[in-house]
């Protein structure tokens, strides 16, 4: 099975930035783009629909929708809106968001695992073009239904790390976004969990609808770039995690992705260090260098 390969335009750049990475990964063809919705950086559904349509091909990911700060048919209308302006180059993932932003903002709750169950369940359902009727913990519609639905079935993808919300991916999402602490060993786990998930609601990949995983990859590369990856690793209190990250050439790097690949990832995404000093040349990089080299 060929590997989807992915670059981050990381939200420590100014907004401004983005069309010219995003026309970048578009001409060297990189086969996704993927945005952030970090507190308080660029909105994701704004960015993504800019990315969109200033390219033509290449596929806008949204790693992560915080879901406490959405109402789902605000969400469900922005997805359907993108999914038919641009069919099949709009991904969204969901997921709880970072707690402690959501507190700055008013929007923390006490079960994130119930929301996210709640909106996951409820968004699947309007983009299909459901009307519904709901009063849940959080997510509450009354004869709600979407104008303008996509087509049905568009994969939603659940950002987890914990066991739970691994489970709950695989029983309720089509995907799974992990991020870039996850070492090899931690997506095989993670594999395990999604299908424990997946086996509790009785699905199966005889549906035609395999769960992908995607995984953020942190990677440096050029001068001082073993530097650069254990200085964040260490900021972001990860240095004694093994195998996580990876430095070096473009032989070097494949080899890391191949081994998040075996480790049952479908998708990896390149993650450059939030110092990156040449993000297009990292995109060239990815694109020119690195993905000759992965199946």
């Amino acid at each position: 099975m060929t590997t989807t390969l992915g670059v981050v335009f990381r939200p420590q750049l100014p907004p401004e930035r983005l069309r010219a990475l995003a026309r970048l990964a578009d001409d060297t063809g990189i086969e996704e783009l993927w945005l952030w919705e970090d507190c308080f950086r660029e909105g994701g559904i704004s960015a993504a629909a800019a990315a969109l349509a200033w390219t033509e091909r290449v596929r806008v990911g949204v790693g992560l929708l915080p879901v406490p700060l959405r109402n789902v048919a605000i969400t469900a209308m922005e997805a359907a809106t993108l999914h038919r302006l641009f069919p099949g180059r709009a991904v969204f993932g969901l997921g709880h968001g970072v707690q402690d932003w959501m507190g700055q903002v008013g929007a923390r709750v006490a079960s994130p695992l119930t929301l996210l169950r709640e909106h996951l369940l409820a968004l699947r359902a309007l983009l299909d073009g459901e009307r519904l009727t709901i009063d849940g913990r959080y997510v509450k519609l009354r004869d709600v239904g979407l104008d303008w639905p996509p087509e049905p079935g568009l994969p939603l993808f659940a950002g987890a790390t914990g066991p739970r919300s691994l489970r709950l991916a695989g029983e309720v999402a089509d995907g799974t976004v992990l991020h870039a602490g996850t070492a090899p060993d931690g997506v095989r786990q993670a594999r395990k969990l999604i299908e424990e998930g997946r086996v509790a609601a009785g699905r199966t990949d005889s549906d035609g609808r395999p769960h992908r995983v995607v995984v953020y990859l942190r990677a440096a590369t050029g001068p001082h770039a073993d530097d650069r990856l254990r200085a964040e690793l260490a900021t972001e209190g990860l240095a004694a995690v093994p195998g996580l990250g990876v430095a070096g050439d473009a032989d070097t790097v494949a080899r890391a992705v191949e081994r998040l690949v075996e480790a049952g990832a479908d998708t990896v995404v390149l993650q450059p260090t939030g110092d990156e000093p040449d993000p297009e040349g990292f995109v060239r990089f990815i694109a020119e260098d690195v993905r000759p080299l992965v199946p």
